[in-house]
């Protein structure tokens, strides 16, 4: 046990159904109806789906024609990210009555560090109850919310009571919690990466932790060590409000696929200048280019080039990206295409201290929650 370490009370706030509900917020006439945000058209993709969609399978990334064919009398509504990005930011200014440690992870959620905050409250469960009380009523949206230790507990209890409720999971509780929890409910750990999980046996958290460290790591690569920490509560990433941009991007889906290489050139010089105008509107440059290709099939592919020197000129992105279009031949036409910029100037170069040693969850026991 090491007993100078720090004790942190994390709520993560996650919106329900975000556009979606500010769709029904806006027109009340769609309230208790299915939505799709997006997704009109032939070929449109949906960006969201309400709950009442929810229910007969739509959900975001779907082809509009697949989710009108599981819920014919979806209504779908066009986006409005003007509209989100104000409410996003009228929702971050009650998070800061509470604390000054907020970190955005999107428009619609966050997490917030209220070990110590400023209503002097040392409950985090009752905190997160007035904040969500609060974007109810002075916004009309709902809430929810996980609290727990540290990050990673707190985003995984946030989904436990959706919609419109919240899961503290105390310090006493953690270890029981995450055995008990299904391997699909670990936060990072994707589709492709749970079933290869339960081709090893592994489907519960408790599944998880009777692997060592060693075993994990030689199936799971580098990941490995970290699922071996998580399903022990140990999770050291703090709350930073001030996060730093890893990547900057911008993308287009066709309305008809393309098969000539001419046509999508046209297209990514498009995409190329919208990445240079995001870039210097945020004032950063990056090294490493990405093109994304979508195919036919809803194959993904990416390519990526890193240049020795930053740059946000349209001209080297669209060249480059030219380049790596005509890297390898194409297998099929194209439906999507994309231009990233990563390996940003705004990136800490510095390499991280070396942990000596693991935080253990026995110290938080001690916490009142």
């Amino acid at each position: 046990m090491i007993d100078d370490l720090p004790i942190r009370k994390i709520i993560h706030v996650d919106m329900d159904a975000f556009y979606a509900s500010i769709a029904q917020l806006d027109n009340p006439e769609l309230r208790g109806k299915p939505i799709a945000v997006g997704g009109g058209g032939k070929r449109g993709v949906i960006s969201a789906a309400s709950y009442e969609a929810r229910k007969f399978g739509v959900k975001s990334a779907m082809s509009g024609r697949l989710a009108e064919k599981l819920c014919p009398h979806l209504i779908f509504v066009k986006t409005d990210f003007d509209r989100y990005k104000d409410i996003s930011n009228r929702i971050r200014k009650i998070f800061y009555d509470y604390t000054d440690l907020v970190e955005p992870l999107s428009l619609d959620e966050a997490y917030l560090d209220v070990t110590e905050n400023k209503i002097g409250l040392p409950s985090a469960t009752l905190i997160a109850q007035k904040i969500r009380s609060r974007i109810f009523d002075e916004i009309g949206l709902t809430a929810s919310a996980g609290i727990s230790i540290n990050k990673f507990i707190a985003k995984v209890a946030s989904d436990y009571n959706k919609p419109n409720g919240q899961k503290t999971v105390n310090p006493e509780d953690i270890l029981q919690f995450l055995e008990d929890l299904d391997i699909r409910k670990f936060y990072g750990i994707g589709k492709v990466t749970a079933e290869k999980m339960y081709q090893k046996g592994i489907f519960t958290g408790k599944d998880l932790k009777s692997k060592s460290a060693d075993y994990l790591e030689e199936h799971f690569g580098k990941s490995g060590r970290s699922y071996y920490d998580i399903v022990r509560g140990i999770h050291n990433s703090k709350v930073k409000p001030n996060r730093i941009r890893k990547s900057l991007a911008a993308e287009r889906t066709f309305n008809e696929n393309l098969s000539s290489e001419i046509f999508m050139l046209e297209k990514l010089e498009h995409i190329a200048e919208e990445v240079s105008k995001r870039l210097d509107k945020s004032k950063v440059a990056g090294k490493t280019i990405t093109l994304k290709i979508k195919f036919s099939d809803f194959t993904l592919q990416t390519r990526s080039k890193t240049l020795p020197y930053f740059i946000s000129d349209k001209t080297v992105i669209l060249d480059t990206a030219k380049d790596l279009l005509y890297q390898d031949k194409l297998k099929n036409s194209v439906r999507l295409l994309g231009i990233s910029l990563s390996n940003l100037n705004t990136n800490d170069t510095k390499p991280k201290a070396f942990e000596k040693e693991k935080k253990s969850v026995s110290v938080q026991l001690k916490f009142d929650f």
